[in-house]
């Protein structure tokens, strides 16, 4: 087969340190930020009846949130019809939000299933909601070799919090 020189590649040498990092299997990163008292220490936005919304702490993206089923499972397969309903609105819910609220010119949205499919957490299924704006790749990655993330997280989840609260 021909290779496709039309394939763009997208580069985040930023993530090695937390990819390289090995995994503890003694914790769940998604269940402790459920268990805590503290829902903005944990960064959760939103919590549904079966599934939650967190900001991630490693974000490729200002705004960069995962929507994640209670149930700790590693497929889609493994979720009901009831979770993945709930998934899908709740994501629908967090574009329009971050659309209307940051501005997002588009999304990257999608599901890594699988470490050699680039899931950072294997056994714990989640959905990556990643605004994106005309521009927002530029020479930092490939240069600098820094990601520039133009707000900080806290400062993100004050401006989200309030709006996720009236999610229905």
């Amino acid at each position: 087969m021909k290779p496709d020189n039309n394939i763009k590649h997208l580069f985040s040498p930023w993530r090695m340190d937390y990819v390289s990092k090995p995994s503890s299997k003694e914790g769940d990163v998604f269940l402790d930020a459920l268990n805590s008292d503290d829902d903005r220490e944990s960064l959760i936005l939103f919590r549904g009846d079966l599934s939650f919304i967190i900001m991630n702490l490693y974000p490729y993206n200002n705004g960069h949130l995962m929507v994640v089923p209670y149930r700790k499972v590693n497929s889609m397969i493994d979720l009901n019809q009831n979770e993945l309903s709930e998934i899908i609105k709740l994501s629908q819910n967090s574009m329009d939000i971050i659309k209307k609220e940051l501005n997002a010119d588009g999304f990257n949205f999608g599901v890594n299933v699988g470490k050699c499919a680039g899931a950072g957490i294997d056994d714990h299924i989640h959905f990556h909601v990643v605004p994106r704006w005309n521009g927002d790749n530029n020479f930092m990655p490939a240069i600098g070799n820094t990601k520039v993330v133009v707000q900080g997280l806290f400062d993100t989840y004050d401006v989200l919090y309030p709006l996720f609260q009236k999610i229905s």
